[in-house]
């Protein structure tokens, strides 16, 4: 399989990616609580589509570990069970992790469907994982960093179910995203250092240093900008979905500070790409990040002038994630160059 390994990566980062993009509709849509439990949904490993699936009914089988809705409370079926013409509390425990309990079949599927290809991502890095195997002998650090891709998703796995215990704990949700980038940083490492074409790029200390710095601070602003969805989810809450025009009216420090950090990104990546062309560098991602800067750009002016558009808010999170993952290429290629030289 490792002559397979790098197409076996790359499709491993597509379906990473994909589990962003459903993340970003279900924070889009107000889905995060569609399944309020984990890893099951309402207890089911297929969702209910309808509420009445969720009531307690009489003379009717229910499954240890099957939920109902019962006084605004999510209960838990102990034993398999059939119910009687009355409510036996002796059959049930009350859910305890959160006290959420509401239904909404549009919300229970798009989460359901974000933890589906939550699930085939994880099985595509297993499968990643165990074709490392093959560079065992000559590059064990291959092999080690596509198991550390295999815990990563374990544990993005568990920080998901905290997510959801927590009942999406702004917090929880930032780490829940910057542990997403860590596992496309390692993917985008094992697809650079598997392939056979080697680089030209020349090494420049002064690039390098900068390539960094333009990293870092695209970190930092995503990071500053889940602050600011935060903000904008706090007003979503107050005055309500059809409110777009004054959600922005009163900004929070975070935003103004977010915005204000977006012309520093612009600016560093801008000398950067300058810098390259100059010393002629190589170094051809750039035009991919200047790309991505500009949909940014777009994406965040069309948010605040005009009352945040359909999508317009998932799609600016993609790209910066699209983004993150463009400019740790540049680092490894930059790095890449380093080790070459020192090898002449």
């Amino acid at each position: 399989m490792q002559k397979n390994f790098r197409k076996i990566s790359k499709i491993s980062l597509v379906l990473v990616y994909l589990v962003i993009i459903a993340g970003a509709v279900v924070r889009m849509t107000g889905s995060g609580m569609g399944c309020p439990d984990w890893p099951k949904c309402f207890g089911h490993y297929i969702p209910p589509t309808n509420e009445s699936e969720l009531q307690w009914q009489p003379n009717k089988d229910y499954k240890k570990g099957q939920v109902i809705i019962l006084n605004e409370t999510l209960q838990v079926a102990k034993n398999d069970l059939k119910t009687s013409d009355f409510f036996e509390i002796n059959n049930w425990e009350t859910y305890t992790k959160h006290d959420y309990a509401e239904f909404n079949p549009w919300h229970t599927w798009i989460e359901f469907i974000n933890r589906l290809f939550g699930a085939l991502a994880g099985l595509g890095t297993l499968v990643l994982a165990i074709a490392s195997f093959g560079y065992w002998k000559k590059k064990k650090r291959i092999t080690i960093i596509s198991w550390l891709v295999v815990f990563s998703m374990g544990f993005q796995a568990w920080l998901g179910a905290t997510v959801v215990y927590s009942v999406l704990e702004p917090v929880k949700i930032t780490v829940h995203m910057v542990m997403a980038l860590f596992i496309v940083a390692l993917l985008v490492y094992l697809i650079f250092k598997t392939d056979p074409i080697s680089q030209n790029e020349k090494y420049d200390k002064k690039a390098t240093l900068i390539i960094w710095i333009a990293l870092g601070l695209t970190l930092i602003q995503i990071i500053l900008g889940t602050q600011v969805r935060q903000f904008v989810d706090h007003q979503i809450d107050l005055f309500g979905e059809n409110a777009k025009d004054i959600w922005l009216v009163n900004p929070s420090l975070q935003f103004y500070i977010h915005r204000s950090f977006s012309i520093l990104v612009v600016f560093i990546n801008l000398y950067l790409a300058y810098y390259i062309s100059q010393k002629r560098l190589g170094y051809s991602k750039i035009k991919w990040v200047l790309g991505l800067l500009l949909l940014e750009v777009i994406t965040g002016i069309v948010m605040y002038y005009f009352d945040f558009p359909f999508a317009s808010q998932p799609l600016h999170l993609i790209l910066a994630a699209f983004l993150f993952g463009i400019q740790f290429y540049l680092v490894l290629e930059a790095t890449k160059g380093k080790i070459s030289q020192k090898t002449l």
